[in-house]
Protein backbone atom coordinates (compact mmCIF):
# COMPACT_ATOMS: atom_id res chain seq x y z
CA UNK A 1 0.00 0.00 0.00
CA UNK A 2 2.93 2.29 0.69
CA UNK A 3 4.32 1.91 -2.85
CA UNK A 4 1.57 3.93 -4.54
CA UNK A 5 1.96 7.09 -2.35
CA UNK A 6 5.74 6.90 -2.76
CA UNK A 7 5.34 6.65 -6.50
CA UNK A 8 2.97 9.61 -6.52
CA UNK A 9 5.42 11.68 -4.47
CA UNK A 10 8.28 10.74 -6.80
CA UNK A 11 6.17 11.71 -9.80
CA UNK A 12 5.30 15.06 -8.19
CA UNK A 13 8.98 15.70 -7.46
CA UNK A 14 9.95 14.86 -11.02
CA UNK A 15 7.28 17.14 -12.46
CA UNK A 16 8.24 20.00 -10.14
CA UNK A 17 11.91 19.76 -11.09
CA UNK A 18 11.01 19.39 -14.78
CA UNK A 19 8.81 22.47 -14.61
CA UNK A 20 11.50 24.56 -12.93
CA UNK A 21 14.14 23.28 -15.34
CA UNK A 22 11.87 24.27 -18.21
CA UNK A 23 11.04 27.76 -16.88
CA UNK A 24 14.62 28.54 -15.84
CA UNK A 25 15.88 27.21 -19.17
CA UNK A 26 13.63 29.57 -21.14
CA UNK A 27 14.70 32.52 -19.00
CA UNK A 28 18.42 31.72 -19.22
CA UNK A 29 18.44 30.63 -22.88
CA UNK A 30 19.19 34.03 -24.49
CA UNK A 31 21.92 34.77 -21.94
CA UNK A 32 23.48 31.34 -22.44
CA UNK A 33 23.61 31.97 -26.18
CA UNK A 34 25.25 35.37 -25.66
CA UNK A 35 27.79 33.98 -23.20
CA UNK A 36 28.60 30.94 -25.35
CA UNK A 37 28.98 32.78 -28.66
CA UNK A 38 30.92 35.78 -27.37
CA UNK A 39 32.97 33.62 -24.98
CA UNK A 40 33.89 31.21 -27.76
CA UNK A 41 35.07 34.12 -29.92
CA UNK A 42 36.99 35.81 -27.09
CA UNK A 43 38.93 32.61 -26.39
CA UNK A 44 40.82 33.35 -29.61
CA UNK A 45 41.22 37.07 -28.92
CA UNK A 46 44.97 37.15 -29.50
CA UNK A 47 44.79 35.14 -32.71
CA UNK A 48 41.97 37.35 -34.00
CA UNK A 49 43.85 40.55 -33.14
CA UNK A 50 47.02 39.27 -34.82
CA UNK A 51 45.07 38.45 -37.97
CA UNK A 52 43.09 41.70 -38.04
CA UNK A 53 46.05 43.98 -37.30
CA UNK A 54 49.05 42.04 -38.48
CA UNK A 55 50.65 45.09 -40.08
CA UNK A 56 50.64 46.82 -36.68
CA UNK A 57 51.60 43.97 -34.41
CA UNK A 58 54.43 42.27 -36.33
CA UNK A 59 57.83 43.44 -37.63
CA UNK A 60 60.70 41.85 -39.46
CA UNK A 61 63.40 41.08 -36.88
CA UNK A 62 66.91 42.22 -37.74
CA UNK A 63 70.38 41.56 -36.33
CA UNK A 64 70.56 44.86 -34.47
CA UNK A 65 69.79 46.06 -30.95
CA UNK A 66 66.35 47.52 -30.33
CA UNK A 67 65.93 51.20 -29.62
CA UNK A 68 65.74 52.40 -26.03
CA UNK A 69 62.22 52.70 -24.57
CA UNK A 70 62.52 56.49 -24.42
CA UNK A 71 63.34 56.61 -28.15
CA UNK A 72 60.32 54.45 -28.99
CA UNK A 73 58.01 56.64 -26.88
CA UNK A 74 59.47 59.79 -28.48
CA UNK A 75 58.80 58.39 -31.97
CA UNK A 76 55.20 57.63 -31.01
CA UNK A 77 54.63 61.14 -29.59
CA UNK A 78 56.17 62.78 -32.66
CA UNK A 79 53.63 60.96 -34.80
CA UNK A 80 50.66 61.35 -32.42
CA UNK A 81 51.12 64.29 -30.00
CA UNK A 82 49.75 63.72 -26.52
CA UNK A 83 50.58 62.36 -23.09
CA UNK A 84 52.17 58.88 -22.90
CA UNK A 85 50.16 56.63 -20.61
CA UNK A 86 51.59 53.14 -21.09
CA UNK A 87 54.66 51.62 -22.70
CA UNK A 88 54.49 48.04 -23.98
CA UNK A 89 57.90 46.58 -24.93
CA UNK A 90 58.02 44.04 -27.77
CA UNK A 91 56.90 40.65 -26.44
CA UNK A 92 59.13 38.85 -28.98
CA UNK A 93 61.79 39.74 -31.60
CA UNK A 94 59.14 39.82 -34.35
CA UNK A 95 56.68 41.96 -32.40
CA UNK A 96 56.24 45.72 -32.46
CA UNK A 97 56.46 47.96 -29.43
CA UNK A 98 53.38 49.95 -28.48
CA UNK A 99 52.75 53.23 -26.70
CA UNK A 100 49.35 54.29 -25.40
CA UNK A 101 48.88 58.02 -25.75
CA UNK A 102 46.07 60.26 -24.52
CA UNK A 103 45.42 63.09 -26.92
CA UNK A 104 44.26 66.61 -26.11
CA UNK A 105 40.68 65.46 -26.70
CA UNK A 106 41.02 62.82 -23.99
CA UNK A 107 40.89 59.89 -26.42
CA UNK A 108 43.53 57.21 -25.88
CA UNK A 109 45.14 55.56 -28.91
CA UNK A 110 47.72 52.79 -29.16
CA UNK A 111 50.66 53.65 -31.41
CA UNK A 112 52.66 50.72 -32.78
CA UNK A 113 56.36 51.32 -33.43
CA UNK A 114 59.05 49.22 -35.07
CA UNK A 115 61.50 48.78 -32.17
CA UNK A 116 64.51 48.46 -34.51
CA UNK A 117 64.24 51.70 -36.50
CA UNK A 118 61.53 53.74 -34.74
CA UNK A 119 59.13 53.68 -37.73
CA UNK A 120 55.56 54.29 -36.66
CA UNK A 121 53.50 51.43 -38.10
CA UNK A 122 50.12 52.97 -37.36
CA UNK A 123 47.64 53.57 -34.59
CA UNK A 124 44.41 52.07 -33.31
CA UNK A 125 41.86 53.17 -30.74
CA UNK A 126 42.95 51.79 -27.38
CA UNK A 127 40.66 48.93 -26.38
CA UNK A 128 42.41 48.04 -23.13
CA UNK A 129 42.81 44.36 -22.36
CA UNK A 130 40.70 43.42 -25.39
CA UNK A 131 43.52 44.55 -27.69
CA UNK A 132 41.34 45.85 -30.53
CA UNK A 133 37.99 47.61 -31.06
CA UNK A 134 36.50 44.40 -32.46
CA UNK A 135 37.38 42.33 -29.40
CA UNK A 136 36.30 45.23 -27.19
CA UNK A 137 32.77 44.88 -28.58
CA UNK A 138 32.87 41.10 -28.03
CA UNK A 139 34.06 41.58 -24.44
CA UNK A 140 31.35 44.14 -23.66
CA UNK A 141 28.66 41.93 -25.17
CA UNK A 142 29.91 38.98 -23.12
CA UNK A 143 29.38 40.91 -19.89
CA UNK A 144 26.38 42.92 -21.17
CA UNK A 145 28.13 46.10 -20.02
CA UNK A 146 26.34 47.95 -22.79
CA UNK A 147 23.24 47.61 -20.58
CA UNK A 148 25.05 49.10 -17.57
CA UNK A 149 24.79 47.79 -14.01
CA UNK A 150 21.63 45.84 -14.85
CA UNK A 151 23.43 43.85 -17.53
CA UNK A 152 26.10 42.69 -15.09
CA UNK A 153 23.46 41.50 -12.65
CA UNK A 154 21.47 39.74 -15.36
CA UNK A 155 24.58 37.82 -16.43
CA UNK A 156 25.34 37.00 -12.78
CA UNK A 157 21.85 35.61 -12.25
CA UNK A 158 22.08 33.64 -15.50
CA UNK A 159 25.43 32.12 -14.45
CA UNK A 160 23.97 31.00 -11.13
CA UNK A 161 20.91 29.53 -12.83
CA UNK A 162 23.17 27.68 -15.26
CA UNK A 163 24.66 25.78 -12.32
CA UNK A 164 21.17 24.85 -11.09
CA UNK A 165 20.09 23.91 -14.62
CA UNK A 166 22.98 21.45 -14.79
CA UNK A 167 21.99 19.92 -11.44
CA UNK A 168 18.31 19.63 -12.36
CA UNK A 169 19.22 18.43 -15.85
CA UNK A 170 21.28 15.56 -14.43
CA UNK A 171 18.30 14.59 -12.24
CA UNK A 172 15.97 14.59 -15.24
CA UNK A 173 18.55 12.74 -17.38
CA UNK A 174 18.90 9.88 -14.90
CA UNK A 175 17.49 6.83 -16.77
CA UNK A 176 15.33 5.24 -13.99
CA UNK A 177 14.81 2.29 -16.32
CA UNK A 178 13.26 4.36 -19.10
CA UNK A 179 14.24 3.93 -22.72
CA UNK A 180 15.67 7.37 -23.26
CA UNK A 181 18.99 8.74 -24.41
CA UNK A 182 21.66 8.35 -21.79
CA UNK A 183 25.23 8.41 -23.10
CA UNK A 184 24.29 8.33 -26.77
CA UNK A 185 21.44 9.46 -28.99
CA UNK A 186 18.98 6.59 -29.48
CA UNK A 187 16.02 8.25 -31.18
CA UNK A 188 16.07 8.55 -34.96
CA UNK A 189 14.05 11.69 -35.55
CA UNK A 190 11.43 14.10 -34.25
CA UNK A 191 11.17 15.51 -30.76
CA UNK A 192 12.71 12.40 -29.13
CA UNK A 193 15.86 12.99 -31.21
CA UNK A 194 16.07 16.59 -30.00
CA UNK A 195 15.46 15.39 -26.42
CA UNK A 196 18.29 12.86 -26.71
CA UNK A 197 20.59 15.48 -28.25
CA UNK A 198 19.81 17.85 -25.40
CA UNK A 199 20.34 15.20 -22.71
CA UNK A 200 23.51 13.67 -24.15
CA UNK A 201 25.12 17.04 -24.86
CA UNK A 202 24.30 18.19 -21.35
CA UNK A 203 25.68 15.15 -19.54
CA UNK A 204 28.99 15.28 -21.40
CA UNK A 205 29.50 18.99 -20.84
CA UNK A 206 27.95 19.45 -17.38
CA UNK A 207 31.31 19.86 -15.65
CA UNK A 208 32.55 22.43 -18.15
CA UNK A 209 29.37 24.50 -17.93
CA UNK A 210 29.57 24.62 -14.13
CA UNK A 211 33.28 25.44 -14.31
CA UNK A 212 32.75 28.30 -16.76
CA UNK A 213 29.86 29.68 -14.71
CA UNK A 214 31.74 29.55 -11.41
CA UNK A 215 35.02 30.96 -12.76
CA UNK A 216 33.13 33.78 -14.46
CA UNK A 217 31.30 34.82 -11.29
CA UNK A 218 34.31 36.60 -9.68
CA UNK A 219 33.74 39.41 -12.23
CA UNK A 220 30.14 39.86 -11.10
CA UNK A 221 29.02 42.66 -8.82
CA UNK A 222 27.11 40.92 -6.03
CA UNK A 223 28.58 37.40 -5.88
CA UNK A 224 32.05 38.56 -6.95
CA UNK A 225 32.01 41.42 -4.46
CA UNK A 226 31.08 39.12 -1.58
CA UNK A 227 33.70 36.56 -2.62
CA UNK A 228 36.32 39.32 -2.73
CA UNK A 229 35.37 40.62 0.73
CA UNK A 230 35.29 37.15 2.29
CA UNK A 231 38.64 36.19 0.76
CA UNK A 232 40.22 39.37 2.11
CA UNK A 233 38.65 39.15 5.58
CA UNK A 234 39.91 35.58 5.97
CA UNK A 235 43.42 36.51 4.82
CA UNK A 236 43.03 34.28 1.76
CA UNK A 237 42.90 36.95 -0.92
CA UNK A 238 45.09 40.04 -1.09
CA UNK A 239 47.74 40.46 1.65
CA UNK A 240 47.47 43.54 3.88
CA UNK A 241 50.92 44.82 3.02
CA UNK A 242 49.84 45.69 -0.49
CA UNK A 243 48.74 49.22 0.39
CA UNK A 244 49.45 49.73 4.09
CA UNK A 245 53.20 50.47 3.79
CA UNK A 246 52.84 53.50 1.54
CA UNK A 247 50.35 56.34 0.97
CA UNK A 248 47.55 55.25 -1.36
CA UNK A 249 45.12 56.90 -3.71
CA UNK A 250 41.40 56.40 -4.16
CA UNK A 251 41.90 54.94 -7.62
CA UNK A 252 41.53 51.12 -7.73
CA UNK A 253 44.21 49.06 -9.45
CA UNK A 254 41.60 47.71 -11.88
CA UNK A 255 40.89 51.22 -13.16
CA UNK A 256 44.53 52.28 -13.39
CA UNK A 257 45.77 49.22 -15.29
CA UNK A 258 44.44 47.60 -18.46
CA UNK A 259 44.94 44.18 -16.94
CA UNK A 260 45.70 43.19 -13.37
CA UNK A 261 45.14 40.15 -11.16
CA UNK A 262 41.44 39.98 -10.33
CA UNK A 263 42.08 39.75 -6.60
CA UNK A 264 43.99 43.09 -6.76
CA UNK A 265 41.51 45.04 -8.87
CA UNK A 266 39.70 46.74 -5.96
CA UNK A 267 42.82 47.65 -3.99
CA UNK A 268 43.94 51.31 -4.17
CA UNK A 269 46.98 52.31 -6.19
CA UNK A 270 49.90 53.34 -3.97
CA UNK A 271 51.43 56.83 -4.10
CA UNK A 272 55.06 57.74 -4.56
CA UNK A 273 56.94 58.74 -1.40
CA UNK A 274 56.84 62.37 -2.55
CA UNK A 275 54.83 64.36 -5.07
CA UNK A 276 57.60 66.58 -6.40
CA UNK A 277 60.98 66.22 -8.08
CA UNK A 278 62.45 64.95 -11.32
CA UNK A 279 60.76 61.75 -12.55
CA UNK A 280 62.95 58.71 -12.99
CA UNK A 281 64.08 58.04 -16.55
CA UNK A 282 61.89 55.58 -18.41
CA UNK A 283 64.92 53.60 -19.58
CA UNK A 284 66.11 53.17 -15.99
CA UNK A 285 62.66 52.07 -14.82
CA UNK A 286 62.47 49.46 -17.61
CA UNK A 287 65.92 48.19 -16.66
CA UNK A 288 64.87 47.85 -13.01
CA UNK A 289 61.68 46.01 -13.88
CA UNK A 290 63.32 43.58 -16.28
CA UNK A 291 66.19 42.90 -13.89
CA UNK A 292 63.59 41.55 -11.44
CA UNK A 293 62.66 38.84 -13.92
CA UNK A 294 59.27 39.99 -15.18
CA UNK A 295 58.34 37.92 -18.23
CA UNK A 296 57.92 39.42 -21.74
CA UNK A 297 54.52 40.80 -22.66
CA UNK A 298 54.29 43.16 -19.72
CA UNK A 299 52.98 46.71 -19.81
CA UNK A 300 54.53 49.66 -17.98
CA UNK A 301 51.98 52.26 -16.87
CA UNK A 302 53.48 55.76 -16.71
CA UNK A 303 52.34 58.02 -13.83
CA UNK A 304 49.68 60.52 -14.87
CA UNK A 305 49.79 62.61 -11.68
CA UNK A 306 52.62 64.06 -9.52
CA UNK A 307 52.00 61.52 -6.76
CA UNK A 308 51.53 58.56 -9.11
CA UNK A 309 53.76 55.51 -9.54
CA UNK A 310 55.22 53.51 -12.38
CA UNK A 311 53.50 50.12 -12.56
CA UNK A 312 54.71 47.11 -14.53
CA UNK A 313 52.11 44.36 -14.83
CA UNK A 314 51.82 41.15 -16.78
CA UNK A 315 49.07 38.54 -17.01
CA UNK A 316 50.71 35.78 -19.10
CA UNK A 317 49.39 32.45 -20.33
CA UNK A 318 51.29 30.73 -17.52
CA UNK A 319 49.55 32.25 -14.53
CA UNK A 320 52.48 31.39 -12.24
CA UNK A 321 54.36 34.25 -13.96
CA UNK A 322 51.66 36.81 -13.11
CA UNK A 323 53.28 39.93 -11.68
CA UNK A 324 52.58 43.50 -10.54
CA UNK A 325 55.47 45.84 -9.66
CA UNK A 326 54.99 49.41 -8.38
CA UNK A 327 57.91 51.85 -8.47
CA UNK A 328 58.30 55.32 -7.00
CA UNK A 329 57.93 57.94 -9.73
CA UNK A 330 61.00 59.95 -8.70
CA UNK A 331 63.51 57.57 -7.13
CA UNK A 332 62.59 54.52 -9.19
CA UNK A 333 62.55 52.51 -5.96
CA UNK A 334 60.43 49.35 -5.99
CA UNK A 335 57.53 49.91 -3.61
CA UNK A 336 55.77 46.62 -4.13
CA UNK A 337 56.44 43.47 -6.14
CA UNK A 338 53.69 40.86 -6.07
CA UNK A 339 53.41 37.56 -7.88
CA UNK A 340 50.92 34.73 -7.74
CA UNK A 341 52.79 33.13 -4.84
CA UNK A 342 52.17 36.26 -2.74
CA UNK A 343 48.39 35.87 -2.88
CA UNK A 344 46.25 33.96 -0.43
CA UNK A 345 44.79 30.55 -1.24
CA UNK A 346 41.46 31.83 -2.57
CA UNK A 347 43.29 34.53 -4.51
CA UNK A 348 45.50 31.95 -6.23
CA UNK A 349 42.53 29.69 -6.99
CA UNK A 350 40.55 32.59 -8.43
CA UNK A 351 43.48 33.67 -10.61
CA UNK A 352 44.00 30.13 -11.90
CA UNK A 353 40.28 29.66 -12.59
CA UNK A 354 40.07 32.95 -14.48
CA UNK A 355 43.16 32.05 -16.53
CA UNK A 356 41.62 28.72 -17.56
CA UNK A 357 38.25 30.43 -18.14
CA UNK A 358 39.94 32.72 -20.66
CA UNK A 359 41.67 29.83 -22.44
CA UNK A 360 45.18 30.84 -21.42
CA UNK A 361 46.56 28.26 -19.03
CA UNK A 362 47.20 25.31 -21.37
CA UNK A 363 47.50 27.08 -24.68
CA UNK A 364 45.63 25.81 -27.73
CA UNK A 365 44.31 22.71 -25.94
CA UNK A 366 42.65 24.97 -23.35
CA UNK A 367 41.09 27.07 -26.10
CA UNK A 368 39.78 24.09 -28.09
CA UNK A 369 38.23 22.34 -25.07
CA UNK A 370 36.42 25.48 -23.94
CA UNK A 371 35.40 26.34 -27.52
CA UNK A 372 33.76 22.90 -27.72
CA UNK A 373 32.05 23.59 -24.39
CA UNK A 374 30.73 26.88 -25.80
CA UNK A 375 29.48 25.03 -28.89
CA UNK A 376 27.77 22.51 -26.61
CA UNK A 377 26.04 25.38 -24.77
CA UNK A 378 24.73 26.64 -28.10
CA UNK A 379 23.47 23.11 -28.92
CA UNK A 380 21.77 22.88 -25.52
CA UNK A 381 20.06 26.22 -26.08
CA UNK A 382 18.94 25.39 -29.62
CA UNK A 383 17.78 21.86 -28.77
CA UNK A 384 15.92 23.12 -25.71
CA UNK A 385 14.20 25.81 -27.78
CA UNK A 386 13.25 23.29 -30.50
CA UNK A 387 11.82 20.85 -27.95
CA UNK A 388 9.75 23.62 -26.43
CA UNK A 389 8.52 24.80 -29.82
CA UNK A 390 7.53 21.29 -30.88
CA UNK A 391 5.63 20.48 -27.69
CA UNK A 392 3.91 23.79 -26.95
CA UNK A 393 0.15 23.98 -27.58
CA UNK A 394 -1.11 26.60 -29.98
CA UNK A 395 -1.27 29.95 -28.24
CA UNK A 396 0.24 28.69 -24.96
CA UNK A 397 3.70 28.59 -23.41
CA UNK A 398 3.58 24.84 -23.03
CA UNK A 399 5.26 24.54 -19.62
CA UNK A 400 5.13 21.10 -17.97
CA UNK A 401 1.96 20.78 -15.91
CA UNK A 402 2.24 21.92 -12.32
CA UNK A 403 1.87 18.96 -9.92
CA UNK A 404 -1.15 19.33 -7.65
CA UNK A 405 0.34 16.81 -5.22
CA UNK A 406 3.37 18.67 -3.90
CA UNK A 407 4.74 16.12 -1.44
CA UNK A 408 8.30 17.21 -2.11
CA UNK A 409 11.07 16.17 0.29
CA UNK A 410 12.21 18.84 2.71
CA UNK A 411 15.77 18.20 1.59
CA UNK A 412 14.95 19.64 -1.81
CA UNK A 413 13.56 22.79 -0.19
CA UNK A 414 16.74 23.13 1.85
CA UNK A 415 18.82 22.75 -1.31
CA UNK A 416 16.77 25.47 -3.01
CA UNK A 417 17.23 27.80 -0.03
CA UNK A 418 20.97 27.09 0.11
CA UNK A 419 21.28 27.76 -3.63
CA UNK A 420 19.42 31.03 -3.21
CA UNK A 421 21.74 32.11 -0.40
CA UNK A 422 24.90 31.08 -2.27
CA UNK A 423 23.71 32.82 -5.45
CA UNK A 424 21.87 35.90 -4.11
CA UNK A 425 20.48 37.04 -7.46
CA UNK A 426 19.30 33.49 -8.18
CA UNK A 427 17.56 33.57 -4.80
CA UNK A 428 15.87 36.85 -5.72
CA UNK A 429 14.60 35.57 -9.06
CA UNK A 430 13.65 32.30 -7.38
CA UNK A 431 11.37 34.16 -4.98
CA UNK A 432 9.65 35.87 -7.91
CA UNK A 433 9.13 32.54 -9.67
CA UNK A 434 7.88 30.91 -6.44
CA UNK A 435 5.37 33.72 -5.93
CA UNK A 436 4.05 33.20 -9.47
CA UNK A 437 3.99 29.42 -8.98
CA UNK A 438 2.03 29.73 -5.72
CA UNK A 439 -0.56 31.97 -7.38
CA UNK A 440 -0.93 29.53 -10.27
CA UNK A 441 -1.11 26.56 -7.85
CA UNK A 442 -3.81 28.12 -5.71
CA UNK A 443 -5.74 29.13 -8.80
CA UNK A 444 -5.60 25.58 -10.16
CA UNK A 445 -6.70 24.06 -6.82
CA UNK A 446 -9.54 26.56 -6.58
CA UNK A 447 -10.82 25.51 -10.00
CA UNK A 448 -10.71 21.82 -9.00
CA UNK A 449 -12.50 22.37 -5.67
CA UNK A 450 -16.14 21.20 -5.95
CA UNK A 451 -18.71 23.94 -5.75
CA UNK A 452 -16.37 26.66 -7.05
CA UNK A 453 -16.63 28.26 -10.44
Amino acid sequence: MQEQPNRAAASALYRAIWRWHFIAGLLVLPFMLILAITGGIYLFKDEANDALHRQLRFVQPVQAPMLAPSQIVAAAIDSHPGTPMTYLPPAAPDRSAAVKIKGADGVKDTIHVNPYDGQVLGSIWDAGAAGSPTMYVVRKLHSLKYVGWLGNRMIEAAAGWMVLLVASGIYLWWPRGRRQGTFRIKAARGRPWWRDLHAVTGIYTAFFIVFLAMTGLPWSSVWGGKFYDIAYSMGLGMPDGYWSKYPSSTQPVGEALDRSPWIMEHQPMPHSLTDAGVPAALDAVVTTVESRGIVPGYALTIPAAPEGVFTASVYPDDISDERVIHLDQYSGKVLYDAGLQDLGTLGRWAEWGISVHMGQEWGLANQIVLALACLAMVLLSVSGAVMWWKRRPQGAIGAPQMPLDWRIPRGLLLIAVAAGVFFPLVGLTMLVIVAIEVILYLTARRRLTPGRA
